[in-house]
């Protein structure tokens, strides 16, 4: 379609690049070839038997309508509850919450609200994909603050000021973080609300990896001092409950911007799905043990991972903190452009990685790598790594 066609905010926006490696992958397998698949970062466990059991009597029982936009009263108080409990937040659950269909969503009603034409979201990248179309879509700048491999990617007040302008309305953080697997620790946290009281800027913190931690506490950052009222906080089911499918998330807010992102809730989506919805209440309320066991075997893999890829020449992959990534440089394997090297690896080894490139500056000469799959999976993707390399 000519771009004249169309709303001239696309012009500056890509498709995911996750898509682009998926779409390549899916071409090999429509041939016939064997492709395993450590690009994207959908845990292969089932949801866990009493959420599911929960939605199932609720679409029995008939609960199939529309709910209060904000979400089910019995969730929001969960939630709020799960806030203060774990995160050391306190919110009002019935002016300050609004349940969401994804932490997706979550983080778009975020921008919408806080953002407007002109205005600049600062970034520390690399950083997840969607994060800077989202700003472009509501019509505004994201500006990146590169972190770097020499330090971990660890953020500090003087990277984050260098790039402060009259425009900046915010900071995005990402804790833990999608692709480095860092958990921001307190010194980072802090260094943040720091630039964000004295320069008078709001933060959204997106912490939907929250649950798929190995080490380091998780410091939210609406917790510390002077950042309740300056801080919007996105999370939700996905990742730590194996809950993908069900587009279940949520942010808290101060209440006079959580009632603006009502407006944009009502008017796009509405509110989220009703047994969608007690599926979550099950979640947050019911038993915790599916959670720790998936997270067990979660740290297991990863350690299987970071161990076979790190025996390959050219290979240096740190252990993450969190998620369910191994982002490695692979500077040392004679491949400069990570985007040649994921496209290379998925035609000669059938391995399907993502390109670090694609989260942004700082992610350059790296690729992430899911462990989000079986061990045996793993396993037989390292050692196509390993022939692979060999052969070139």
């Amino acid at each position: 379609m000519p771009v004249s066609r169309v709303a001239s905010r696309f012009a500056g926006i890509e498709k995911s690049p996750t898509y682009a490696i998926l779409d390549l992958a899916s071409e090999l397998r429509a041939q016939g070839e064997s492709i395993l698949d450590l690009n994207g970062g959908e845990p292969d466990f089932d949801t866990p038997s009493h959420i599911t059991a929960e939605a199932t009597q609720t679409l029995n029982s008939g609960f199939t309508h529309y709910t209060p936009s904000r979400g089910l009263p019995a969730l929001l108080t969960a939630i709020g509850d799960k806030l203060l409990k774990d995160n050391g937040v306190a919110v009002d659950p019935a002016r300050q919450i609004i349940v969401t269909p994804s932490a997706k969503h979550a983080l778009f009603l975020s921008v919408m609200t806080l953002l407007g034409p002109g205005d600049e979201l600062l970034i520390p990248t690399p950083s997840w994909v969607s994060y800077p179309a989202m700003v472009r879509l509501a019509a505004a700048e994201p500006v990146f603050a590169p972190l770097s491999a020499d330090n971990g990617f660890r953020i500090t007040r003087e990277l984050l000021e260098e790039r402060l302008t009259p425009r900046t309305r915010a900071l995005l953080i990402n804790n833990p973080n999608n692709p480095t697997g860092n958990v921001l620790t307190t010194a980072e946290a802090e260094a943040v609300a720091d630039v964000a009281r004295d320069h008078d800027l709001f933060v959204i913190t997106d912490e939907i990896y929250e649950k798929v931690r190995f080490r380091g506490e998780h410091v939210s950052i609406a917790a510390l001092p002077g950042m309740a009222d300056r801080t919007v906080t996105v999370n939700g089911f996905s990742k730590g409950y194996a809950m993908t499918g069900w587009r279940l998330g949520y942010v808290a807010a101060p209440e006079d911007v959580s009632a603006q992102m009502l407006k944009v809730q009502q008017h796009t989506v509405g509110c989220a799905g009703s047994f969608v919805q007690r599926g979550g209440i099950s979640a947050l309320t019911g038993p915790q043990e599916p959670i720790d066991r998936m997270r067990t075997a979660y740290e297991s893999r990863r350690d299987l991972l970071v161990e076979g890829l790190s025996s390959i020449p050219g290979f240096v992959c740190p252990s993450p903190d969190a998620a369910l990534y191994a982002f490695c440089d692979i500077s040392g394997t004679g491949f400069a452009d990570p985007t040649a090297f994921t496209t290379w690896l998925l035609r000669e080894a059938k391995v399907a990685a993502t390109p670090g490139s694609a989260f942004g500056p700082g992610g350059e000469r790296h690729i992430r790598m899911a462990f989000a799959t079986d061990e045996e999976t793993l396993g037989e993707a390292v050692d196509r790594i390993k022939r692979a390399m060999a052969r070139q």
